[in-house]
């Protein structure tokens, strides 16, 4: 299941439409459908409050299962491998993330004001 789909998935549990989401996140109802269908790509901050306001964790928002001592003990060799690899990637591409959005908010700091002559 996909990340979109899973957000469709929580939503839907707690009862809460589109525009609901949209409102909660200060976005268009349009803009919420896209991160639905995977047509947005989630930021650290917006998964943030849709974890919040769907009362999840972000593990469960990016796929990661936890996994009990008891079902590591039950996979196979390889199945352990792949969900460390899993879970290596994501680590990446959430600390890739933070480094443009740390970034951005850096420049956005530190940007001169323009003076007119």
């Amino acid at each position: 299941m996909e990340i979109g789909e899973k957000i469709r998935y929580a939503r839907l549990q707690k009862g809460y439409s589109q525009e609901n989401m949209a409102d909660f996140l200060g976005i268009s109802t349009s803009a919420y459908g896209d991160i639905e269908r995977n047509k947005t790509e989630l930021t650290i901050s917006r998964a943030k409050k849709l974890t919040t306001i769907l009362k999840i964790s972000i593990l469960e928002l990016l796929g990661e299962e936890i996994q009990t001592p008891e079902v590591l003990e039950n996979s196979s060799i390889n199945d352990v491998d792949k969900l460390r690899s899993e879970v290596n990637y994501w680590r990446e591409k959430f600390e890739q993330q933070v480094m443009v959005e740390a970034y951005l908010m850096f420049q956005n700091q530190y940007q001169r004001e323009k003076i007119g002559f």
